[in-house]
């Protein structure tokens, strides 16, 4: 079963890093890895991994680079390309309340024999919103660093020498220390006073339990290997030091999700923390699975929730996972769901799920879906149910998704009612005379064909029709339908089938864009399945 599992979570880690480490998927019109967008009405990425909000503030993790609007969304500027902040991926974002500092963590990808994996690239930090951005090296361990200490134990544990699966997916924060979650490094922390002066010696390794203990403390007397896997060095490896996400409750309380279940300590801040450990099998109440692929807390009502998905045992399912008593009994809800990631709005909660934003007002009793988003202004819809973030501030409700950036302002007292807004990223065109479409060529049946034209910023009535090589009618996408797009707006869509709802063949095509009495302007399309 361990075999299995560790195939499993190797095709998990890769689905994980879809959005940090494929920026190359994500590129837009004349746009390559080195080009920044620092100022914009949108963030720069259609891939919202994370959203962190307080106030006015927004920041999003995302497909490229880090995006930040200080104005509750209306303008964004976006941390790509810039010489302090590069072109790694994001991995995970993390907001220090204690020091004020934002936080985000980076990954690219290597190729072995073959074989493409990812790679931790450190940390990055800005004391002041991204006028400038400082680096910390991924931790790695020494080769001779093969013992740790813990309380009365002296615990061997294999050094994490290289940066290949060894990459944050999770910050958090507690008044003394930052924490992270390394997959192969397992779960780290380091005194951030001493982090901002020396980064490469301040990461300590923190010892949870191994798969066979329920619970360590410092004074137990323990005998295993910190190890996530199996090898020469450690005969067996440990589910639990897998470690995917991490959250803290408040200034001495961390709960820290794995591939074996969900650790919590009360003493984070302590020398050798002690943990308990809440799995699929050890308690009478218990989550519904023992991947912990995202944490939530909310502090209104003292509940954490976790994304608990399938692992190795039949007694799993994938869903969500929620305690308001310290971890002692859990409620299970949304079965079969794969969730991603929480957000609150007071004490709601919102679950990012690969079929749309679940919201409950009633601790999960019932659960609700924000149903087709619309953007008064624009007439766009968004074209996915496929969400990696959720998160609100005061009256915005702001969305990540897998194609596009949504905001809600939404009407005090209704749920999921209100106006939408939707950002896309794309590159801006010239003048209204212009059209693009991307991806070229296109792959109907991997995604959809999105159109770029612009209305001049004013409402006008618009109609794309598509034509085959030869200009024969294939498609019309809209007609007659009100627009109000900008250069730097957003695009329609075609989903490459034909008027009787079949796949076009593979060849050249044309469209055409009529906007109010203009002048059409045509485009050209090269279908490739």
């Amino acid at each position: 079963m361990k075999i299995y599992l560790s195939i499993y979570l190797s095709l998990l880690l890769s689905a994980f890093s879809y959005a940090q480490l494929s920026p190359e998927s994500y590129l837009l019109k004349g746009e390559s890895n080195n080009l920044s967008k620092q100022n914009s009405n949108t963030p720069l990425s259609n891939t919202i991994t994370d959203i962190i909000t307080f106030g006015d503030t927004v920041w999003l993790g995302t497909s490229r680079g880090v995006s930040l609007s200080t104005d509750n969304g209306e303008n964004w500027t976006n941390f790509y390309g810039q010489p302090d902040f590069g072109t790694d991926n994001v991995s995970a974002i993390g907001w220090d309340k204690y020091n004020k500092i934002f936080w985000c963590a980076t990954a690219s990808s290597t190729v072995e024999n073959g074989q493409t994996y990812p790679l931790g690239t450190g940390l990055k930090y800005t004391t002041n919103l991204g006028a400038t951005w400082n680096s910390i090296p991924q931790s790695v361990d020494p080769e001779t660093d093969t013992l740790e200490t813990y309380g009365i134990n002296t615990i061997d544990a294999l050094p994490i020498t290289v940066a290949v699966n060894n990459l944050a997916y999770d910050i958090a924060f507690t008044p003394d220390y930052v924490w992270i979650t390394t997959f192969a490094g397992g779960l780290r922390r380091a005194k951030i006073s001493e982090l901002l002066i020396n980064p490469n010696s301040a990461w300590q390794r923190v010892v949870l339990p191994p798969d066979n203990l329920n619970s360590i403390s410092p004074d137990d007397t323990l005998s295993f290997c910190l190890s996530p896997v199996g090898g020469n060095f450690c005969s067996n490896g440990n589910l639990n030091h897998r470690v995917f996400s991490v959250v803290a409750a408040n200034d001495s309380t961390i709960y820290v999700g794995t591939a074996n279940g969900i650790n919590k300590t009360t003493d984070a801040n302590s020398d050798y923390p002690s943990w308990v450990k809440f799995n699929s099998s050890n308690q009478n109440q218990p989550i519904s699975g023992n991947f912990i692929t995202a944490l939530g807390f909310n502090p209104l009502n003292n509940t954490v929730w976790a994304s608990t998905w399938k692992a190795e045992l039949e007694s799993e399912f994938y869903g969500v996972s929620s305690s308001s008593n310290g971890g002692a009994t859990w409620n299970t809800y949304l079965r079969d769901e794969r969730p991603h990631n929480f957000g609150f709005k007071n004490y709601d909660v919102m679950v990012a799920t690969d079929n749309g934003v679940f919201r409950s007002a009633d601790f999960g009793h019932s659960w609700l879906l924000p149903g087709t988003i619309t953007d008064l202004v624009t007439r766009l819809t968004l074209q996915t149910n496929e969400f990696y973030s959720c998160n609100a501030s005061g009256n915005n409700v702001y969305l990540g998704s897998t194609d596009g950036f949504v905001k809600l302002q939404e009407t005090p007292g209704r749920i999921w009612q209100g106006t939408w807004k939707i950002y896309f990223a794309s590159q801006s065109i010239n003048d209204d005379a212009e059209t693009y479409c991307y991806p070229n060529p296109f792959n109907p049946k991997m995604e959809q064909l999105k159109i770029k034209y612009s209305t001049g910023g004013v409402s006008s009535n618009v109609t794309i029709r598509v034509f085959d090589f030869s200009f024969n009618y294939v498609r019309t996408v809209i007609q007659n339908v009100q627009r109000n797009y900008s250069s730097d707006g957003s695009p329609d869509f075609w989903d490459g089938r034909d008027e009787n709802g079949s796949y076009v063949p593979n060849g050249v095509y044309f469209y055409r864009v009529d906007i109010g009495d203009k002048d059409p302007v045509f485009g050209k399309i090269l279908v490739m399945q």
